[in-house]
């Protein structure tokens, strides 16, 4: 199935709902509107030199318009988004599992709460969305991307044993890129034959 040109080749979804350590991840839901605004607002010092979308602050509008699309997304198997959840169900981030348009391949991305990292909850979440990923059927290799100066986002890959297999430039869009991605990857023969150690 193909839709403006690209190649929708996955098959299935994932869970809506996760266990991942000492997190849940669930699916969006345009109800969440409201949250995600406090949720943004309360870390946009901590998410901008990072993140494009972190410019303007957030709206009901701007945050329903996001979750509207991220459902859409859902439903055209392209892209499923998470909020990461400590155990009394308080938000504290998003994750998100994505296509490429090369059939095969899944590319993870999350952020978390400022008052909430270094506590390796995007590690742990990570690891539950690339097992998932790897469980649907044919997807062999997942990847993880960050600019070469975000050495907090790249400790996740590299814990859980994901391989730098390259770089690639491309226009800066966040105020602290310096326009150089790293690429991490794993497929799926090296996560399941990986030593189970803590993470």
């Amino acid at each position: 199935m193909t839709l403006g040109g690209v190649d929708l080749w996955l098959e299935e979804a994932p869970p809506e709902e996760l266990e991942a350590g000492r997190i849940g991840l669930r699916r969006w839901r345009i109800a969440d509107a409201e949250l995600l605004v406090r949720l943004v607002a309360d870390n946009m010092e901590h998410l901008r030199p990072w993140m494009p979308w972190a410019e303007a602050r957030p709206t009901v509008e701007s945050q329903r318009a996001f979750l509207s699309r991220a459902q859409q997304a859902w439903v055209e198997r392209t892209g499923f988004g998470y909020a990461v959840t400590l155990p009394d169900g308080e938000p504290i981030g998003g994750m998100g599992l994505h296509t490429h348009e090369s059939a095969g391949t899944m590319e993870i991305g999350y952020w978390i709460a400022a008052t909430q990292v270094r506590q390796g909850y995007a590690t742990e979440g990570s690891a539950r969305l690339t097992g998932a990923a790897l469980a649907l059927a044919g997807v062999v290799r997942v990847e993880i991307r960050c600019d070469e100066a975000n050495q907090a986002s790249a400790a996740v890959p590299r814990k859980l044993g994901y391989k730098l297999v390259g770089t690639v430039d491309k226009e800066p869009h966040a105020a602290a890129e310096t326009g150089r991605d790293l690429i991490w990857a794993v497929r799926g023969e090296d996560w399941r034959s990986r030593p189970r150690r803590l993470i």
